[in-house]
């Protein structure tokens, strides 16, 4: 074959597609094969739903994903300070305490909301945390969720803090102390909480002890017996599955509020932690409505999705390790924790309005 040969096949070749291209272009050639589409991002979590899981008030959808940590799993605060390997020191400032981690090898995750019982007062913890080990005292930012009691309650500690096996459980408690950062509306937040519970037991779940003590309210045997229930139909939905990551619950047929985690393995650690607050609020919220249907699948996704989408509203550095991302949109809230040692985000914990 002379070069001729290959000049005309090529300029042949080059009409041919520039054909095909006409014809796409004009809305012929009903035959020819669809172009796939262009994904300029990578799906989001929201499309990884399974559920609904309900009883009574509250509907749980699970969250399922990769892995995106490095290492190992750290222990949750609860697991640490059960084992004496954190101590949450009291600083005598209402706002700021101090963590610090003994241990040898293991590293502590502290998660916003976290509560921590004794000190001068009880406190929620307002920043999501790595602490490595021997990490010497490191600065926590908090809030008082104890309005009043500035002295020893009992035989505890005023030096610090005893344990920590609840978490806020309210949305607007959640809010007041993750977005709005007012030590003023997590005291507001806090006896609503307590109105909630003590309407919904028909008795005041205030304790005779500290009866500003929101975690002396959640150790209430009406609430604890009222949550259980809750617990116990739910608590099971995540066993034989290895990758869920987080979980979505609407309280009263309306979305309340979302956690997921980077590790699948971190969750499950979590996790029931977590399922008690969520059906402490429904159990507060259950004398406003009757049992709801289960909120609707797409709901879910878009309340997700939106958050995910929203504007950056605030960016700050709790550590040279962790940063903490807030996203806003009219309708819902996303603040996420990001580790600069793992390959993602930590932790996100989306929130309606």
């Amino acid at each position: 074959m002379d070069k001729r040969y290959f000049f005309a096949f090529g300029i042949g070749a080059a009409s041919l597609a520039l054909g095909i291209l006409v014809v796409r272009m004009i809305g012929l050639g009903p035959g020819l094969p669809e172009l796939p589409p262009v994904q300029n991002d990578p799906p989001g979590i929201s499309d990884n739903l399974s559920g609904p899981y309900t009883h009574k008030n509250l509907t749980v959808y699970l969250v399922h994903g990769k892995n995106q940590m490095s290492g190992e799993t750290p222990l949750t605060l609860e697991e640490a300070m059960e084992r004496g390997l954190v101590v949450v020191h009291e600083t005598s400032s209402v706002n700021e305490l101090e963590i610090e981690n003994i241990s040898k090898s293991d590293e502590v995750f502290v998660q916003a909301g976290d509560i921590v019982k004794g000190g001068r007062q009880d406190r929620v913890l307002a920043v999501d945390l790595i602490v490595p080990a021997h990490s010497g005292r490191m600065p926590l930012d908090a809030f008082c969720v104890e309005h009043g009691r500035w002295t020893a309650r009992g035989n505890e500690s005023t030096s610090e803090f005893a344990s920590s096996t609840e978490i806020i459980p309210s949305k607007e408690l959640k809010l007041a102390a993750k977005h709005s950062k007012s030590q003023q509306e997590v005291w507001d937040s806090v006896e609503k909480a307590q109105g909630g519970l003590s309407a919904a037991a028909n008795t005041n779940v205030a304790s005779n002890v500290s009866r500003s003590s929101l975690q002396l309210s959640l150790e209430n045997e009406d609430v604890r017996t009222n949550s259980r229930e809750y617990v116990e139909a739910l608590r099971s939905i995540i066993n034989g599955k290895d990758d869920v990551i987080g979980f979505v619950f609407a309280i009263n047929g309306e979305i309340n509020s979302a956690d997921t985690y980077g590790s699948p393995e971190l969750f499950a650690k979590l996790w029931p932690k977590l399922l008690k607050a969520a059906a402490i609020e429904a159990v507060a919220r259950s004398y406003r409505s009757k049992d709801s249907d289960s909120v609707d699948v797409g709901d879910v996704r878009d309340f997700m999705t939106e958050a995910e989408s929203a504007r950056l509203k605030e960016e700050r550095s709790i550590t040279g390790r962790i940063k903490m991302l807030t996203r806003e949109s009219k309708d819902v809230i996303l603040i996420e924790s990001l580790d600069s040692e793992s390959d993602g985000w930590l932790h996100r914990n989306y929130l309606t309005r």
